[in-house]
């Protein structure tokens, strides 16, 4: 009986994990380039286009905040169900103190939906963001939840979580190429 137990336990916990929404590249130093795959949202929601989603403890909370940070080229990143509005921005709570990264104004219309197994979201966009910003998204985590409508982690309370992001490549791997790229260097000496 115990034997039946996990294994229900273990079926309903691969049911309950969330698709990967978005994948967040930080493979070119000052750069985040947020991309949309093909997952599917979790839950029916519906909020502000102006408050928008937080990608929750992507950050360690010493960023500094977004003072600086551009769009790099045409982004066409918005939800799948509004669509995009070109002009995605980020924000960082807390004067920068905040451990999540907020990603506003890039829907197609003021209220945004998303629909539980349906596509989440649309497209791309690159950010050109600050150094201090840059180095400390690159130093924390892998992957983590979605929260909409919440612009800082303090709103996750009243969010919904949509289903989560994955960073690529891992940090960890930004500092193993680095290394490998020293080693090429010299050997080429």
């Amino acid at each position: 009986m115990n034997k039946l137990a996990l294994i229900a336990l273990a079926g309903a916990a691969s049911v309950a994990s969330a698709d990967v929404l978005l994948e967040i590249d930080v493979s070119v130093a000052d750069q985040i380039t947020i991309t949309a795959t093909d997952g599917l949202s979790a839950v029916d929601a519906s909020g502000s286009n102006f408050t928008g989603i937080l990608l929750d403890n992507i950050l360690s909370g010493a960023s500094g905040g977004t003072a600086g940070t551009s769009v790099v080229g045409v982004a066409d990143f918005g939800t799948f169900n509004e669509g995009s509005d070109g002009s995605p921005s980020v924000f960082v709570g807390g004067a920068g103190t905040d451990t999540g990264l907020n990603i506003w104004s890039f829907g197609g219309s003021s209220t945004l939906t998303f629909t539980a197994g349906t596509q989440a979201f649309v497209g791309s966009v690159v950010f050109d963001v600050p150094a201090a910003l840059f180095a400390d998204l690159a130093a924390v985590g892998t992957s983590g939840d979605i929260y909409f409508p919440a612009d800082d982690s303090g709103d996750i309370a009243g969010a919904q979580s949509l289903g989560t992001y994955v960073v690529v490549p891992a940090p960890g791997a930004l500092a193993l190429l680095g290394l490998g790229g020293l080693t090429a260097a010299r050997r080429r000496r």
